[in-house]
């Protein structure tokens, strides 16, 4: 690709202890791993690693602390190829960390510490490098400065993608109402529109944003209004491994796919299939693939899109 879209991710940043086991805890007690990985992650962090693999730029805008661990996420994400430049350090606090226990069936049970000392204050962030990026990516884990990217790359006219996950209502409704493209996760969606299931909390989510509004539903794929009609897009059938990351990846490679002016339908299949591969191997986002191992499968398998 001779100009790749230039892509600024704000939100989470993690280091990650991942332990496979056979099934997740039922009640207290030990469980001995089959195997431990040691990983950089986050929504943001995650979703700028499978842009930059996928064939795009990406700027990484975040907190974490001066510490060994912050050592760790940097050395892990500049080898990727993403801009570090904006990763902010603090003194005296602890890079936040995350505990994950992944099942046989690539189910995952998350427990993550974000320490109070990294602040909320989004001022630092440089309006300069939104208004020179084709497109920005936020997170709900920091909201403020989730809110001020947006706000940012819509004066600037970019493109201004929200990954709605879990989180309180009232911050996921504030900011996909600043976004040009919100995407849910399943939970975020059926919690901000108050509907049953996904096919009920579409079209109510679609009414109250302006912006592009799309729904994640794990095998069920993404579900997404166009020209008032709603459609569906099924991700490829893999043997899931680790899903953990799978949405991060999602998010990374729809925006690239959106910013490099591919079509919904396109951009979405895109992304499916980025996600289902990677959920074929353990590690989170180690397991991202590239965009030539993406492009391949889709040159074998062409995707499922179906009405509602």
């Amino acid at each position: 690709m001779p100009n790749p879209p230039h892509i600024v991710f704000a939100g989470a940043a993690t280091m990650d202890m991942i332990f496979s086991v056979d099934a997740l805890p039922r009640g207290p007690g030990k469980i001995l791993p089959r195997a431990l990985v040691q990983a950089a992650h986050g929504m943001a962090t995650s979703a700028a690693v499978a842009a930059t693999r996928l064939g795009g730029r990406a700027s990484l805008v975040t907190r974490i602390g001066a510490d060994m661990m912050g050592d760790h996420f940097i050395a892990q994400i500049a080898a990727e190829g993403v801009d570090c430049r904006h990763v902010r350090r603090f003194e005296g606090v602890p890079t936040p960390l995350s505990a994950v226990i992944v099942d046989d069936d690539g189910e995952r049970l998350i427990l993550p510490y974000y320490d109070p000392g990294l602040g909320s204050d989004p001022a630092w962030i440089p309006a300069s490098l939104i208004a020179a990026a084709d497109a920005v990516q936020v997170d709900v884990r920091w909201p403020e400065g989730a809110a001020r990217v947006l706000e940012l790359a819509r004066a600037a006219g970019r493109i201004a993608v929200l990954d709605a996950d879990t989180g309180p209502v009232e911050i996921i409704e504030s900011l996909a109402a600043l976004a040009t493209h919100a995407v849910f996760s399943e939970p975020a969606a059926l919690a901000v529109s108050g509907a049953a299931d996904i096919a009920a909390a579409l079209p109510v989510l679609a009414a109250r944003f302006a912006g592009f509004v799309a729904i994640t539903g794990g095998v069920e794929g993404c579900f997404w209004m166009e020209n008032g009609i709603a459609r569906q897009a099924l991700p490829p059938p893999v043997r899931a491994v680790d899903t953990l990351a799978a949405g991060d990846v999602f998010h990374g490679a729809f925006t690239l796919a959106i910013a490099e002016g591919r079509a919904i339908a396109d951009a979405i299949a895109f992304a499916n299939t980025a996600a289902a591969l990677k959920c074929t191997s353990f590690g989170g986002r180690l397991g991202t693939p590239t965009r030539a191992e993406v492009d391949a499968w889709l040159s074998r398998n062409p995707p499922i899109a179906e009405g509602p």
